[in-house]
């Protein structure tokens, strides 16, 4: 009586279910990498700083047309969807209806750190007319020592890291009485302290009141809909809903997966 063996795979068999599953990087192949990864971000960050110097002026002019517009500025920040959640309180959509203009000053050295200028009308929430939000670059103490080459580029620049490497800063906004303070009023809410994400966001002026950035709406705000600016307040931004989308619910399933939309990049320059 034949014994009945085990019926063998083709040698074939594993690359099909896996063809990637033999990549192999040497140690030589890592190396070489690491040096390219450097070149190309001393390359961005080189092409950071020239950008700043063509975009100011032309950002400058921007200013002055929007300035003479009825509430460009809520306008363009609400017609982003993320902003638009955060500013989900009917006061705080009142109260940036004063919003006048929002600038954004970066650090020469190091262009990936930015301040929000927030310049408001007469209100009768605040009597601030600039809210700030600062975003400063910390060097680590090793980079004393960094000698920059020609293009001014230390090493320690080519190492930024944003959650290393950048402090967010909070104010204290003047709120003319607590019936106006919106912080008070619609304060942000942690379940837990070890929860990276507040349960409850509250009021939008959070993000000028508290430190953390949660929702990164500086970057947001610095790297996304301050360049994009004129584009979100005629609702054309790419960060706005697309409403087409309800169009296709009929679609198959597979379409109906939402996919996480990646966060802005920190490193973008405005």
């Amino acid at each position: 009586m034949s014994k009945q063996g085990k019926k063998r795979a083709s040698p074939g068999a594993d690359f099909e279910k896996n063809p990637l599953g033999d990549v192999e990087l040497s140690d030589e192949d890592a190396r070489q990498l690491e040096v390219v990864s450097k070149d190309i971000s001393r390359a961005e960050l080189i092409l950071e700083r020239n950008a700043q110097k063509h975009l100011l002026p032309v950002y400058e002019k921007r200013r002055t047309v929007t300035k003479a517009i009825p509430k460009f500025w809520p306008v363009a920040l609400l017609n982003h969807p993320t902003i638009a959640m955060s500013a989900q309180h009917n006061t705080d959509q009142i109260a940036l209806s004063y919003l006048e203009d929002v600038w954004i000053t970066r650090e020469a050295a190091e262009p990936r750190c930015f301040s929000i200028q927030f310049t408001f009308k007469e209100n009768p929430y605040f009597t601030d007319s600039v809210l700030v939000k600062d975003y400063q670059y910390v060097p680590s103490p090793a980079s004393a020592s960094d000698a920059p080459d020609a293009d001014g580029i230390t090493p320690s620049m080519l190492d930024f890291s944003w959650e290393r490497d950048v402090s967010p800063k909070a104010i204290k906004i003047k709120w003319k009485d607590d019936a106006h303070n919106l912080t008070k009023l619609y304060p942000r809410q942690q379940d837990d302290e070890d929860d990276d994400m507040p349960a409850e966001p509250g009021s939008i002026f959070n993000f000028f009141e508290t430190a953390e950035d949660p929702f990164d709406l500086g970057v947001l705000i610095a790297n996304d809909i301050f360049p994009e600016a004129i584009d979100y307040f005629l609702g054309h931004g790419t960060g706005a809903e697309d409403d087409s989308d309800d169009e296709d619910d009929d679609d198959s399933e597979e379409d109906e997966i939402d996919l996480e939309k990646p966060r802005p990049k920190k490193h973008r320059h405005a």
